[in-house]
């Protein structure tokens, strides 16, 4: 049953994120949250204030405003007081200069009494900074500025 509730709340997540819904994953973070993205390029490195990680979200929305995750897997394993998930997923979006692109990756998280603690996520860089590169010539400045850390 546990399971099942943290995997709801990670699908309802994401959804909120695919209508540009930040708060739909920041409610679910801890106060000491760590996020993390791969990568040295516009939304890579580690934050750990809630501010920072709202403004990486932010970021992410106005570099890629219509992104849409697929959640293709969802694993949960572990008590309440220390709970391990992986998520599964493709994105698309049309970046700012309505080029479509599509990258795959994982999101792996720490679970501690119902607030997510640490985010982990991994992707195809190699693809990603060369569509931040693209929109950057486009004119999105965020898509160059330096990364959001703490």
């Amino acid at each position: 049953m546990y399971h099942r509730i943290v995997r709801h709340k990670l699908l309802t997540a994401f959804a909120g994120l695919n209508t540009g819904h930040i708060q739909a994953v920041l409610k679910e973070l801890s106060d000491s949250a760590e996020h993390y993205f791969i990568g040295d390029h516009a939304l890579g490195e580690v934050r750990h204030t809630r501010a920072d990680i709202q403004q990486w979200y932010e970021r992410l929305l106005t570099i890629f405003p219509d992104i849409q995750f697929t959640l293709h897997k969802i694993e949960v394993k572990g008590m309440p007081w220390n709970t391990l998930v992986s998520v599964y997923w493709t994105e698309v979006n049309h970046g700012t200069d309505g080029v479509r692109t599509e990258n795959t990756g994982v999101n792996l998280m720490q679970i501690r009494w119902g607030k997510v603690t640490s985010i982990r996520i991994y992707t195809d860089t190699v693809l990603l900074t060369r569509a931040l590169a693209r929109l950057a010539k486009a004119g999105n400045l965020e898509a160059s500025k330096p990364a959001i850390e703490s």
